[in-house]
């Protein structure tokens, strides 16, 4: 990952030092197993963990020989140890050490997601029932349709990233296993039980069957749900650039003082955050792609996985944890401008309560074919002459004929839309957002 896009957390999880040093990690439990097993005297296991240490320099100046990273950085290490190093990597294939560690790596990664999954989507709770009852259009098509509220809006992305916080404790649970059971997983030269104490020692479960490596399918899980996670957040992103268009305006991602929208046009106030966001979620889904692709490998296994896993890993989790703390940024920061949502609710004056007419008109004795007729023909009406809905309904003596008194004018209530929102709103727990003051009820001006 390029350095622009970055989280410091993620850059030094995935580190080269950091890699080495979990490699060491697993390195050191297989010893401590060993040691129970009788095969590795107590105090040789005592010299190896105080003497065991990282020398990048050196690691690379042998691998430039061997070309073989896990033989150049064993043999590394063992040159710190002295005589007891060759106790280190005993039994071991390089995926045993390669592949546990990146499990822990795995894992590490996704708490560090999860934890910032937790903080976006408290903040969108938070908003959502903040404006819960500030009246917004719907649209589908990117037409309008029917009053919603913004904090409905808001509540959807809620419980989308609830959906996405569960995808990604599964795949945690699918990625919290090791494998130290040698060439081709048969245990001939390691036997199950140093796996067991290994991967107790780690905090990861043992895979109950492998080759020579841990299957892909679990890897792909992983990547499967930041790549459904990063949709998300696309999702939020691209709406988010919808409503600043200047043809909407009703909300704006942050601006900050002194910048700068356009190096030509300076009135612009683009969504730049946002797009970013939607380009980053292209990447994730390509990535996706890749670590399916890593599944069928040969046999009990070939190495063309490898290339793609150190770009793709890394990668990935960067990305989505950016992407995060990014989106975070953008509902923290954004202006809502409920004037202008209460101002574009009336921009089709009244065609929006269309649907509450047809079902007025049914009430009434129309057949359905006819009732639709007549407010289709009345809508168009409207909107070639600008001129209210309920105007041109009026004059309408099918209708006008057909509604008594303040009948009709009734069904140009938006409240009447909006009557349920508490009743979905009661479905979560407030507690999780910020309330009190900021808990704004907006039922006087639902009419």
């Amino acid at each position: 990952m390029i350095e622009r896009y970055n989280t410091d957390e993620m850059e030094s999880l995935w580190s080269q030092e950091n890699r080495f040093r979990t490699w060491l990690e697993v390195e050191l439990a297989v010893c401590e197993a060993w040691m129970k097993e009788g095969v590795i005297p107590e105090g040789s296991l005592r010299n190896i963990l105080e003497r065991a240490e990282i020398d990048q320099e050196r690691i690379k100046e042998i691998e430039a020989t061997v070309h073989h990273d896990m033989i150049a950085f064993v043999t590394a290490v063992s040159e710190k140890i002295g005589p007891d190093g060759r106790y280190l990597h005993l039994g071991l294939t390089s995926s045993d050490v390669i592949d546990t560690a990146s499990s822990l790596l795995m894992v590490r990664s996704l708490r560090l997601i999860l934890d910032e999954l937790e903080l976006l989507s408290r903040e969108i709770l938070s908003k959502a029932f903040r404006y819960r009852h500030t009246p917004c259009m719907g649209r589908t098509h990117g037409v309008h349709a029917e009053p919603i509220t913004f904090g409905f809006k808001l509540l959807n992305w809620y419980e989308e990233l609830r959906r996405d916080q569960g995808r990604l404790h599964s795949a945690l649970e699918v990625m919290r296993v090791g494998k130290i059971s040698g060439a081709v997983g048969t245990y001939a030269h390691c036997p199950p039980s140093v796996e067991e104490r290994a991967c107790d020692l780690l905090g990861l479960a043992r895979a109950k069957v492998s080759t020579q490596i841990l299957q892909r399918d679990r890897h792909a899980q992983v990547i499967a749900a930041l790549a459904i996670l990063g949709s998300g957040l696309e999702r939020i992103a691209q709406e988010v650039r919808h409503l600043q268009r200047t043809e909407v305006i009703e909300v704006l991602e942050p601006f900050y003082e002194g910048q700068k929208g356009s190096s030509a046009m300076p009135h612009k106030r683009n969504p730049v955050i946002c797009e970013r966001i939607c380009g980053m979620a292209r990447l994730l889904r390509g990535h996706n792609l890749a670590s399916m692709e890593n599944i069928p490998l040969w046999h009990e296994r070939d190495i063309s996985h490898s290339s793609v896993e150190r770009v793709v890993w890394p990668d990935a989790f960067n990305l989505t944890h950016y992407m995060l703390k990014k989106t975070r940024e953008v509902v923290e920061g954004m202006a809502v401008l409920e004037d202008r949502m209460a101002k574009n609710l009336d921009l089709l004056k009244g065609l929006v309560f269309s649907q509450r007419v047809l079902l007025g008109l049914l009430e009434k004795g129309f057949s359905r074919e006819d009732a639709y007729v007549i407010v289709q023909e009345a809508a168009r009406i409207s909107l070639e002459k600008e001129e209210p809905f309920l105007e041109v309904l009026e004059k309408d003596p099918r209708v006008g004929g057909s509604f008594k008194g303040q009948e009709l004018r009734s069904l140009f209530d938006m409240g009447y839309y909006l009557r349920f929102i508490d009743d979905i709103f009661g479905r979560f727990s407030a507690g999780e957002a910020v309330t009190g003051d900021q808990d704004v009820t907006r039922k006087e001006g639902l009419k």
